[in-house]
């Protein structure tokens, strides 16, 4: 049975805490980039080494706080930063120690996943279903991070800083998030035998760049991620050595999270007075580079809002053939409520291409009379 902590264990000054001789090492868990980076950089100085969550943190501002670890001599854990429960942190930096990582690709923010599933299974809207999820307590009330793909940006930032031994900027990372998706592309991945993830990619290229990019996506119904559903998570890692591995859990929780903050705890604790225990991030490439988000290359779906009128798809069709980029496939469903609506989803499939080059000819599309909005883009994934 757990004791009673007396009144006097307790205090709203983080100071008290970092600065009392008694404290051995600090547990950081309130979220946020300003005041937690003060408690961990004043523990770290301190010489008391930090467990923490925080993956907003460590993505944002991981470079000045490993650096103080490293002076220091202070170890930094922080399992629980990513995929909850899921021990991914430490399989990147134990298990995999003798692979060159090819890819890491995983579905690994609960929320998102949550709401697609049930976008998808249930057909709920978006906006219905992201109640749904804050009113189960899967989201927050502020669901901002979670859908509009931050959280899974931190943690995948996070695991190829691990993976790729240099410091990665997360102002150079692509993220989009899943406020744009609609029960039409829902349908048209069905359709075509894929789901809609929220997926992170994590690839190292033949000449040694790193791409790194969050989106929804279609993923082949076939592939094992398409069957993670609700609040879990999982990590599909790539090794040279090792193959193809996956890893799968509760990703979201206070029960998952604790689970990893308690392991973090313990070894820090039987690494204490052990200079040897460092477990943060020490950078060993100063050379790394991640891949413009312009170079990357897959096939796509993309859904215009069009005016129902004579020569929409030629325009669009021309403007697309004069860039080079192929087309797969039209579609333009017709509403059964509103058969006779003058504003109408055209969708095209097109082939693989240079992202900068989608993007280029886009923003042509988007000029044209016929076209009312921003295309939406998703991106095909093979995951081969």
């Amino acid at each position: 049975r757990l004791k009673q902590v007396p009144d006097d264990k307790f205090t709203t000054d983080w100071q008290e805490v970092v600065n009392n001789p008694n404290v051995a090492m600090v547990v950081e868990l309130i979220g946020g980039t300003t005041t937690a980076f003060d408690i961990v950089a004043a523990a770290l100085r301190a010489g008391k080494p930090v467990v923490t969550g925080n993956k907003a943190l460590l993505a944002e501002r991981g470079q000045e706080l490993f650096a103080l670890s490293s002076e220091f001599s202070t170890p930094i854990y922080f399992e629980a930063a990513v995929a909850g429960g899921i021990p991914i942190i430490k399989t990147v930096q134990d298990s995999f120690v003798g692979n060159r990582i090819l890819s890491m690709i995983g579905i690994i923010n609960g929320t998102s996943n949550y709401i697609l599933e049930r976008m998808t299974e249930a057909g709920l809207g978006y906006e219905e279903a992201l109640g749904e999820a804050q009113q189960l307590g899967y989201a927050e009330a502020d669901p901002t991070l979670d859908v509009n793909g931050w959280d899974a940006a931190h943690k995948a930032i996070l695991l190829a800083t691990l993976a790729y031994g240099f410091t990665i900027d997360s102002k150079k990372i692509y993220v989009r998030g899943i406020e744009m998706v609609r029960g039409i592309d829902i349908d048209f991945a069905k359709s075509l035998g894929f789901v809609i993830k929220l997926l992170c990619v994590v690839r190292e290229h033949p000449d040694g760049t790193i791409e790194i990019r969050t989106q929804p996506s279609f993923i082949p119904k076939n592939h094992v991620l398409s069957s993670v559903n609700g609040v879990f998570n999982a990590v599909a890692v790539r090794g040279d050595a090792a193959g193809d591995s996956l890893f799968y859990g509760r990703g979201a929780g206070k029960d998952p999270t604790a689970s990893s903050v308690v392991a973090d705890i313990v070894e820090a604790a039987l690494g204490l007075g052990h200079d040897g225990s460092h477990r943060g991030f020490l950078p060993y490439k100063e050379d790394g580079k991640v891949m413009a988000i312009e170079d990357t290359e897959t096939p796509y779906y993309v859904r215009f809002d069009v005016n129902d009128e004579p020569g929409v798809v030629a325009k669009i069709a021309d403007l697309l053939a004069d860039a080079g980029i192929g087309i797969s496939g039209t579609h333009s469903p017709v509403h059964p409520d509103e058969p006779d609506a003058a504003f109408v989803d055209m969708v095209f499939q097109l082939h693989t291409c240079r992202f900068g080059l989608l993007k280029e000819t886009l923003k042509k599309v988007e000029a044209l009379d016929c076209v009312n909005s921003r295309p939406v883009v998703f991106r095909i994934e093979n995951l081969s």
